[in-house]
């Protein structure tokens, strides 16, 4: 098999699926994560990406909303020196309509300094982060597609064990699907087989 094969992953119980590389395994059973998330991870990269259900924010304007959260995540992720280096407007997406509502998805990527689990700040990496917000407004829910890519791994991360320390192998060297090509075909490829999944009537 090619080292970047792809193939439909289904999520949440096969309710919803993404296209993205083979070589990003579940680790939901492996860590402790919520029901509201699924996270795949190549540790050989140290690359993840995280697909999660949220309730839908009201407040948070459609324009710039994946901006809104991923500058939300680097808060939650106590990251510093959080960086938007490009946003999308607002697009609509047919593919997911429900009952006439289509969703609406926006994209921002940042870049910030975190840590991983409970490692200190002395032990931070600096990463790459990808988001998109599609907003199932039909269901009131806020779906979040986060890609990481390390950009350099510190030294003192568990990472670098791994990984290796200092700045990341690119993608294209090491035979990989670059990590912003998984971003958007995981992003373009969802797809939602059963509504009931949000608490709809399908």
């Amino acid at each position: 098999m090619p080292e970047d094969a792809v193939y439909e992953h289904p999520l949440f119980g096969g309710k919803i699926s993404s296209i993205f590389p083979h070589r990003f395994q579940d680790i939901s059973n492996v860590r402790e994560v919520p029901d509201h998330q699924e996270v795949f991870a190549d540790p050989s990269r140290d690359e993840s990406l995280i697909f999660e259900l949220l309730e839908f924010k009201p407040d948070v304007p459609d324009n710039g909303s994946a901006t809104w959260f991923l500058q939300d995540l680097a808060r939650e992720q106590d990251a510093e020196g959080c960086v938007v280096i490009e946003q999308s407007g607002v697009l609509d997406a047919p593919g997911l309509m429900y009952r006439n509502t289509p969703a609406v998805v926006s994209t921002a990527v940042g870049q910030m300094t975190i840590s991983k689990g409970r490692q200190g700040r002395e032990a931070q990496n600096l990463v790459k982060v990808y988001l998109a917000n599609l907003r199932l407004k039909a269901v009131e829910t806020d779906v979040l597609i986060t890609a990481y890519e390390p950009i350099v791994i510190n030294p003192l991360s568990e990472s670098a064990d791994t990984v290796g320390a200092g700045a990341a192998v690119p993608a294209a060297l090491a035979g990989c699907k670059p990590m912003d090509e998984v971003f958007k075909l995981s992003v373009t490829s969802f797809k939602v087989y059963d509504w009931s999944l949000f608490g709809a009537n399908a």
